[in-house]
């Protein structure tokens, strides 16, 4: 079959990412550790709960996440992407099978592909398809996305300013953030103290 057709209104985008990390977007899962010096960890519910029981707690964690969203993007333009993934040897075209990626971001088109073969067995090699859109930040924009992130219904979404400098990560049981200094990183560090991992490296 051929090649997935990229959105070229993306083409900005995917040039940055080469400049900031050749050759190209990082699953989200890595940004903690290829960004190690300027990442942060914070719980979405108290005590390190991992998934919110009724409203109470949704309406907690998606507190947390909007305010650390809030320091990070207020005012700015943002890209919003979420991630689909198949079997490289599917070959398949654009298989945007996920009902709940469709519904959760209809805006994002698709942005760029990345193999995962670190596996030695070819047969669990994965092709990530990554589709993004770009909008004015807002509190509350992502709310629908940001408690699917929180259930693990939709994983492997993350929001970026436009220069790649910022970066947040939601997912069932807290958020990954980067900063673009350590110093800025341990600013938002001592200010949400008390959403911190007790792990000693802050997992």
């Amino acid at each position: 079959m051929s090649a997935p057709v990229v959105d070229p209104a993306h083409e900005g985008l995917t040039r940055l990412w080469q400049r900031h990390r050749p050759p190209g977007p990082l699953l989200p899962h890595e940004l903690k550790t290829v960004y190690r010096h300027r990442w942060v960890r914070f719980h979405s519910l108290p005590d390190s709960k991992r998934y919110p029981d009724g409203e109470a707690e949704y309406a907690v964690l998606l507190d947390r996440y909007n305010t650390v969203l809030d320091e990070l993007f207020a005012g700015d333009d943002v890209y919003v992407v979420t991630t689909g993934r198949s079997e490289v040897s599917e070959h398949a075209e654009h298989p945007d099978t996920s009902v709940e990626r469709r519904a959760l971001h209809p805006e994002g088109t698709l942005w760029t592909t990345v193999d995962d073969t670190s596996d030695p067995d070819p047969d669990f090699h994965l092709r990530w398809y990554f589709y993004a859109d770009r909008r004015r930040w807002q509190r509350g924009c992502l709310d629908r996305l940001l408690r699917a992130a929180a259930d693990d219904v939709l994983s492997g979404a993350f929001v970026t300013d436009a220069g790649l400098t910022r970066m947040h990560h939601p997912y069932d049981g807290g958020a990954d953030v980067v900063l673009p200094t350590t110093q800025a990183r341990d600013r938002m560090r001592e200010r949400y103290a008390g959403w911190l991992s007790a792990h000693p490296r802050g997992y």
